[in-house]
């Protein structure tokens, strides 16, 4: 059966015979089990080639950042679902991982293209200002930026990009990042944080990770953090509590 362009589809990620699983080209027990990292063989699957040791280590932080938020709505949908099915931990993940959008977590892909633009752009300071102004004139706020406790600096975002440039990764995405940071708070008239998502963003950019498969990094931690979560629910349930707030302080109108 061919595709629709008339060609046979193929993968390259992985095959089986009687005797052997392969991951791309490697032999899962002869080459992976035992001696490559998850971490590793997520950024090899995913992009195609090993990573350094350097960008091992800084996808490996954005995994451990994005992992635990609190009681946010992703954490708040998968503990409520995993309470009305708990025979399947699974559904509860999968609620959780459904909130993974544009206002949580998901911003890094929206600052991640919006780093593109910068980076590619003739002049990147005044792509910046462009931007930066065409956020402010719609009232919106710029993926990556602000913050309602982190303030004036988000920490774990200072951590991230003080980390890119102790191993060397910083590249143009954080060049971009500084610019469009020196933008925003222009046009606000006052500083604005970069955020977790704005530094994720301009990491994962410049280890090689394509600004369409940011929100996917976010995922794969998001998904560990709510499993944590369920474990918690299951020795000390809140999804009862959770039911009776709603009703005392959310009236009936009718």
């Amino acid at each position: 059966m061919t595709g629709q362009d008339g060609t046979t589809p193929t993968t390259r990620l992985s095959r089986s015979t009687a005797e052997a699983i392969y991951y791309r080209d490697l032999d899962l027990v002869g080459d992976v089990i035992g001696q490559r990292s998850f971490v590793e063989i997520f950024y090899r699957q995913t992009i195609g080639r090993d990573p350094t040791a350097e960008q091992s280590r800084m996808l490996d932080a954005v995994l451990v950042v994005l992992m635990e938020h609190g009681l946010t709505p992703s954490a708040t949908a998968a503990r409520l679902v995993y309470s009305s099915s708990p025979e399947n931990l699974q559904a509860g993940v999968a609620a959780g991982l459904l909130a993974v959008g544009s206002r949580f977590i998901g911003t890094a892909e929206g600052c991640a293209a919006l780093l593109d633009e910068v980076a590619a752009s003739e002049v990147p300071a005044d792509a910046a200002d462009r931007l930066a102004a065409e956020y402010r004139k719609k009232h919106e706020p710029v993926p990556g930026f602000g913050h309602h406790i982190h303030r004036p600096d988000d920490p774990r975002s200072v951590k991230l990009l003080e980390l890119a440039q102790e191993t060397g990764t910083a590249g143009r995405r954080q060049d971009a990042l500084v610019l469009l940071a020196a933008a925003v708070d222009r046009h606000a008239g006052k500083h604005i944080t970069i955020n977790t998502t704005g530094a994720v963003a301009a990491i994962l950019r410049d280890i090689g990770i394509p600004a369409t498969l940011v929100r996917g990094v976010a995922v794969l931690s998001r998904a560990a953090g709510l499993v944590a979560h369920l474990a918690e629910e299951q020795v000390t349930p809140i999804d009862r509590y959770l039911w009776s707030r709603m009703d005392e302080l959310i009236p009936f109108e009718s």
